[in-house]
């Protein structure tokens, strides 16, 4: 007799488009799409009265947070490496070409592994080369999302998705993880480390204390994060397939902890986050007025530098040709 899990997937399958027949086999995982300007949202399953997880991810492209987020949602399902099958929620390298605010939303699996609802908010393009004026678009889209009618619940946790082989945080991401750790607070903020062997992420620890990159801390001091594997999805075969399944349990070890972790927290709420947002775009609407301001200032001092360099010249040929015309009386 087929379980539940088994009869859940087997229902999902028939509803959702292949991808790759090989082991594991890879669905497209089936949700509603709804697009509102540059804000995204996917749900998948049905909105429930059970409680709600809701986590915001950033970090550079690059990281693996578009493979972060389709594992998170196979481990909500339950997916087990046994299972020989995935689900992806979002295409990579779709993904990475888009600068809206992408809201996930999993309903429906929370008797499988978690006894939560998820929502994922995926913040792309902080810190890039289009500048501070684009950093304040991503910024006004999530005071959107926070809004009543943005039906996005509070905030519990934001992750610094960063690579198991950085070794330093650069400027860039200084300024996005700073960015975003302004609007909510570095009280609920972790280190989430993707492409781990397993083993302690000392380096990356290192370079976000350098950066002083402020996130949550355990009581010995040290920065809370957790370890993810991005090999879920890779094709199995006799040579690799011990390997894989290390990784898979790395990712299992890793989401356990994250879970854990984001049960025993108390969420940011919409209105801290709300205030955060407006103070904000005050604050950019007043230094918008005070460049407007300099610039003006800068062409009256100008004019007034031309005025008094004309006038000099006045002056000069005014005494030349004075004393042009006594040197004739003499």
């Amino acid at each position: 007799m087929a379980t539940k899990k088994e009869k859940i997937f087997d229902k999902i399958i028939a509803n959702s488009h292949k991808i790759d027949s090989e082991c594991p086999a890879i669905y497209d995982l089936p949700k509603n799409t709804e697009k509102t300007g540059n804000l995204t949202k996917f749900t998948v399953g049905r909105k429930n009265e059970k409680p709600n997880i809701t986590i915001l991810l950033i970090g550079e492209t690059g990281r693996g947070k578009s493979t972060l987020i389709s594992a998170l949602v196979n481990y909500a399902m339950g997916v087990k490496f046994e299972d020989e099958v995935w689900f992806q929620i979002v295409e990579e390298e779709q993904r990475s070409q888009k600068s809206d605010v992408v809201v996930y939303q999993i309903f429906g699996f929370e008797d499988q592994t978690l006894p939560f609802s998820l929502t994922i908010i995926d913040t792309p393009g902080y810190g890039d080369t289009r500048g501070i004026q684009h950093d304040d678009e991503v910024s006004q889209r999530l005071f959107s999302l926070f809004q009543p009618e943005g039906g996005v619940p509070d905030l519990h946790a934001v992750g610094l998705v960063m690579k198991a082989t950085d070794h330093l945080v650069s400027d860039r991401l200084q300024y996005i993880f700073n960015s975003v750790v302004s609007l909510v607070g570095p009280e609920n903020t972790v280190a989430l480390i993707t492409h781990s062997d397993g083993m302690p992420p000392r380096e990356i620890l290192k370079a976000l204390e350098k950066a002083n990159i402020e996130c949550s801390k355990d009581e010995k001091n040290q920065i809370i994060y957790f370890m993810f594997n991005n090999q879920q999805k890779i094709q199995r075969n006799e040579e690799n397939e011990i390997g894989l399944e290390n990784a898979w349990r790395v990712s299992e070890r890793g989401f356990g902890r994250f879970m854990t972790y984001l049960k025993d927290i108390s969420p940011k709420y919409k209105e801290l986050m709300n205030e955060t947002l407006k103070e904000r775009a005050r604050l950019t609407a007043c230094i918008q007025n005070l460049d407007e301001r300099i610039r003006f200032t800068e062409l009256k001092q100008r004019d007034i530098n031309m005025i008094d360099e004309a006038l000099k010249k006045h002056n000069e040929q005014n005494k030349t040709g004075q004393f042009t015309a006594e040197s004739r009386k003499v």
